[in-house]
């Protein structure tokens, strides 16, 4: 098993249990304690664990919430095929938002140059990279911004959502299951979230596989309002199952 493997296999874990503890990791591995503190390490620099005393614990467990800046190192491969495959969920022509995020954030740099598109982000830097295309409108959504994942929430951005109506939303979430729906940890951010969705004729989500395991503090949309789930080839498929079943088609890229 290479490292990268058995990190996610530790975080699979962690997520699954609540915690991992060093020397049971290393016994099932069968690898050096040592190994697993540099894998927790890892994980932890990742900003998906938190070390304590003789193992781990899953950041979700804390209420912490990752920076944008390190969940984009994490799941690069995975996310740019997701971003890829979004790409035939494009209008020919038309509107669409991008939501604020590190999947989301891929797409933008894949938009292909020979389509006319309006699109409205709610996230400074998507924006700026958007802004240099001749081919594309872009509206960026105000408000106040969110310092850990430099998305704009509360009024100024849900006043201008409720006036608008676009072909498709590319949605972001923290976490994503059949029972509790597409959740954030943050209010704020799940309140423009849900003005998005509604805003929009059909949304997809963009997500990893590892969003498929959390579930955070504010639900901002149903499995069933979601038109189609796009994530990587990680995703379980039981976990793809129960997404169908709820509404949504299921692309494992």
């Amino acid at each position: 098993m290479y490292a990268e493997e058995r990190q996610q296999e530790i975080l699979r874990r962690a997520r699954a249990m609540g915690r991992v503890d060093v020397v049971t990791l290393a016994d099932e591995f069968a690898v050096t304690t040592e190994t697993i503190r540099r894998d927790l390490t890892v994980l932890e620099r990742a900003g998906v664990l938190r070390r304590v005393h003789g193992g781990a614990i899953p950041v979700e467990r804390l209420g912490f919430e990752p920076a944008l800046s390190t969940r984009d190192e994490v799941m690069i491969a995975e996310k740019e095929r997701i971003a890829k495959a979004a790409l035939a969920e494009l209008p020919d022509d038309g509107s669409i938002i991008i939501d604020a995020g590190s999947t989301t954030g891929r797409l933008v740099q894949v938009l292909p140059l020979d389509r006319e598109l309006t699109v409205i982000v709610n996230s400074p830097p998507l924006a700026t990279a958007l802004a240099v295309r001749p081919n594309l409108s872009v509206i960026m959504l105000g408000g106040r911004m969110r310092p850990r994942t430099l998305a704009t929430v509360d009024d100024w951005a849900l006043q201008p959502l409720a006036q608008l109506h676009v072909d498709v939303a590319f949605m972001a979430a923290n976490g994503c299951s059949a029972a509790k729906g597409l959740t954030t940890p943050d209010p704020a951010e799940a309140a423009i979230k849900r003005a998005m969705v509604r805003a929009a004729e059909r949304c997809v989500l963009l997500a990893d596989h590892t969003k498929f395991t959390n579930t955070y503090l504010a639900r901002f949309a149903t499995v069933a309002e979601i038109d189609m789930v796009i994530s990587d080839s990680g995703l379980d498929d039981q976990v793809a199952a129960e997404l169908h079943a709820a509404g949504p088609d299921v692309v494992r890229a």
